[in-house]
């Protein structure tokens, strides 16, 4: 990790540092993904089939690429009951933190005879994309399904990438069928975000994609947005730790390994007002390096893209927090709740020693799919919103237009509208 004293320079070349890690700096790979959406657009399930079985080693059909209600008991079966109590669990926490943001319907009528409202539905239905083999998180699963349920959303298109033998990782399914999914497909990468914005014959279109996934998917999720809706172009895992003096340089260091171990391109930093504290967690994450499982992944990206930064005061660390306006941001103070009032760009917030950042990522009930790359500046958290559509109502009787049809008039006119200033006269002539 590299260890700088903070000032504007440091903050402009960690934030150009990290902005390298971002999907739009990839352009190189997006030939080859807008020529595989073609293909699946004009070939259908041909070509989904011909890049499952180049990509994945596996050989579908339109009778196999549906994952069956057999194939799930039988990964019921597979996982360990004790696994299945705690997703459950989880779930719970998931659906009711959801269910607080939901949003009904609304319409105010006045005594002049206008009633005007928004209409609040969900939307028909929504493809949601897993990723399969090592990547294989039952978390994220419940994280982009649940909020769809809560949401209203009446078909939910779940696809995943399947191994050699045609089957899917066991927990992955049990996750999707308690959440909710209503369709599995076997099938992944590029070609599945094809298929779902597309429709195939054994996959029909959806109105929305979430969910994360490598290079290909986030390129391929970008490339279709306008044919259907998504819910951002996920980069690489990120943390932040805010911590001063009072902070415990075991529990800074193993949270800031945690997120270093999605990547190589993952970001841990530490912005501390203690130069002692951050002595301390570099000696701290040695230590936990000669024994953690992935090590090898935890150093590289500690080495390009890991940080520990020494502010001047908690003002210039609170600044700089705020630039980079990571994923996970933990604020470890004497004093959290203050702090976090004068944060403005987090995907998450962590208060206090016991709240670390995996907490969020699998039980606490909070979405942990959040927004990456800075773009906590103007992104949010997945959520219900994500999943609904809004109509405005408007009506007015005749004699609340006939108050201000002159108004309308003035402006359509003055606007160069002619048609439309019309369409307001013509109700009111002899």
């Amino acid at each position: 990790m590299r260890k700088q004293i903070v000032d504007k320079e440091t903050t402009k070349n960690i934030l150009d540092d990290l902005l390298k890690r971002s999907p739009g700096h990839y352009d190189q790979y997006a030939e080859r993904v807008q020529a595989i959406l073609d293909n699946v657009k004009s070939k259908g399930d041909e070509a989904l089939f011909e890049y499952t079985a180049r990509f994945d080693g596996c050989i579908l059909t339109p009778d196999t690429i549906q994952v069956t209600r057999e194939e799930i008991q039988e990964a019921y079966n597979k996982v360990d009951q004790s696994l299945i109590d705690v997703i459950r669990k989880s779930l719970c926490n998931i659906r009711q933190f959801h269910e607080k943001q939901r949003q009904n319907s609304w319409f105010d009528s006045q005594p002049n005879g206008t009633i005007l409202g928004q209409k609040v539905m969900p939307l028909a239905s929504v493809g949601v994309y897993v990723p399969g083999g090592k990547a294989a998180y039952p978390s994220s699963v419940l994280m982009n399904i649940v909020p769809a349920k809560v949401a209203g959303v009446e078909r939910i298109v779940m696809v995943t990438p399947p191994d050699k033998k045609g089957e899917i990782t066991p927990a992955t399914l049990v996750a999707a069928s308690e959440a909710g999914a209503t369709h599995i497909y076997k099938v992944g990468g590029a070609q599945a975000v094809a298929a779902l914005a597309f429709g195939t014959e054994s996959i029909a279109k959806v109105d929305k994609i979430v969910g994360p996934g490598n290079i290909y998917v986030a390129l391929a999720k970008k490339a279709v947005y306008g044919h259907v809706s998504i819910d951002s172009i996920a980069g690489p895992s990120e943390v932040l730790v805010l911590a001063d003096e009072t902070a415990n340089a075991h529990y800074v260091a193993a949270d800031l390994l945690s997120q270093a171990e999605h990547d190589e391109l993952a970001s841990a930093i530490l912005v501390t007002t203690s130069k002692t504290l951050a002595d301390e967690v570099e000696k701290e994450i040695e230590g936990y390096l000669s024994y953690l499982s992935r090590a090898d992944i935890i150093r590289k990206s500690l080495d390009q893209f890991g940080y520990l930064l020494i502010a001047e005061n908690m003002e210039q660390a609170i600044e700089i927090t705020n630039s980079i306006a990571s994923e996970h941001l933990e604020i470890v103070t004497s004093n959290p709740f203050e702090v976090m009032t004068k944060i403005r760009n987090a995907g998450a917030i962590f208060l206090g020693e016991y709240s670390s950042e995996p907490l969020g990522d699998y039980f606490a009930g909070p979405n942990h799919v959040l927004p990456t790359n800075g773009t906590a500046k103007f992104f949010s958290a997945l959520s219900v919103d994500d999943f609904v559509k809004k109509s405005s109502i408007i009506y007015y009787s005749r004699e609340a237009l006939q108050s201000v049809h002159k108004d309308i008039e003035t402006f359509a006119e003055a606007e160069g509208l002619t048609a439309h200033a019309n369409s307001i006269r013509v109700r009111f002539e002899d």
